[in-house]
């Protein structure tokens, strides 16, 4: 195989998905313009487009190609025309998100990601319930999601905002960066493997193209400061993979203005919730008026934050989990994985059916 698709993140979980397809050239897109990919393959760079079969398969817009994503294509170089995208290998991760406005359009903001710059300016960007939000989002993608402070030469109170934010963090790594002072941007590389992609996320302004800038060492992407009515600029236009020196690979992507949530993890983005939750003298305890709820006496003895709790509330009425414990609610979203074979219960019996077939032969 060759190192550059190597160095792209190319890794065993999709080269295994390639091998019954060898006639087949595997990619990785790097932008998207309208109906047309930027594909890097093994010899280079191409022009691409779906194919008719695959455009037929598609059924709703999380299943188009989307930057970050393996692909398979027709033809391997430039010079034979633009390539035709015949399969979308399957995703490690996919940080999927509701599209701003009104049409809630489910939308792919990065796939096949290792780790999730969650960016948030010390400055004026710094928001706790925001932050909770990215995390669920990110959890829920399979990324791992770390959270980078920026601007932190113009914060006064950083051992404030960092106290707040590790109480609800449940043991992110936490990084503080500043693009003037060069403060953590060493700290920020080595948080990036070879061969690891990390998507940046994070509202317009705050400095996510500015980092990578950094990383990239040349001015790869337009960057804006903070307008005076601290609403960011909107600067990224859209998604971008680049390659570092260093082996690792960035994605940019627009900052978000909205952050819709089709589907969250809470296990980890509200972990305090859940450990008090076991303490409730009722098992189906939805944590508003019933007798002995350990979460209400936390939240009345000051050791658990309302906003916190509301913000959790506001977020499973969002995404359908409203009156879910926790175990209902980890059945419920496994559900919602298996929907397309009959849900949770006819996938174990497909599955113990399989494990029979195996060994009666």
């Amino acid at each position: 195989m060759n190192n550059y698709l190597i160095n792209l993140g190319f890794k065993p979980f999709f080269v295994k998905q390639t091998e019954q397809f060898p006639e087949l050239c595997p990619g990785r897109i790097l932008t998207q313009e309208k109906n047309f990919y930027h594909v890097a393959t093994e010899t280079g760079e191409v022009l691409a487009q779906l194919s008719g079969r695959l455009r037929y398969q598609v059924s709703d817009l999380t299943d188009y190609p989307a930057v970050g994503d393996f692909v398979l294509l027709d033809k391997m170089s430039e010079n034979q025309g633009t390539a035709r995208i015949q399969r979308l290998l399957t995703r490690s991760s996919v940080l999927v998100r509701k599209a701003a406005g009104t049409s809630q359009e489910l939308q792919v903001v990065a796939a096949n990601v290792d780790k999730v710059f969650i960016c948030m300016s010390l400055n004026a960007d710094f928001n706790l319930r925001r932050a909770e939000r990215y995390l669920a989002l990110v959890w829920d993608s399979g990324a791992l999601p770390v959270i980078v402070l920026t601007k932190s030469d113009l914060a006064a109170d950083i051992e404030d905002k960092l106290s707040r934010l590790e109480q609800i963090a449940a043991g992110v790594d936490i990084l503080q960066t500043s693009c003037i002072s060069e403060e953590g941007i060493l700290t920020l590389r080595d948080q990036i493997e070879a061969g690891q992609t990390i998507a940046f996320i994070g509202s317009s302004g705050v400095g996510k193209s500015s980092l990578i800038n950094f990383l990239l060492g040349e001015e790869a992407f337009k960057t804006n400061s903070l307008r005076n009515d601290d609403k960011g600029r909107h600067t990224t236009t859209h998604r971008e993979l680049r390659l570092l020196t260093s082996g690792g690979i960035v994605i940019d992507t627009p900052g978000m203005r909205e952050i819709g949530l089709e589907s969250a993890s809470f296990s980890e983005t509200f972990a305090d919730i859940a450990q008090l939750a076991e303490y409730c003298r009722f098992s189906d305890c939805r944590h508003q008026r019933e007798p002995g709820c350990a979460v209400q006496d936390a939240i009345l003895a000051g050791e658990l934050s309302n906003a916190h709790f509301q913000n959790y509330q506001k977020m499973l009425k969002e995404v359908g989990y409203e009156g879910l414990n926790s175990k209902q609610l980890e059945k419920f979203k496994l559900n919602e994985m298996y929907r397309a074979v009959g849900g949770l219960k006819n996938a174990r019996k497909n599955m113990r059916s399989r494990i029979k077939d195996k060994y009666q032969r």
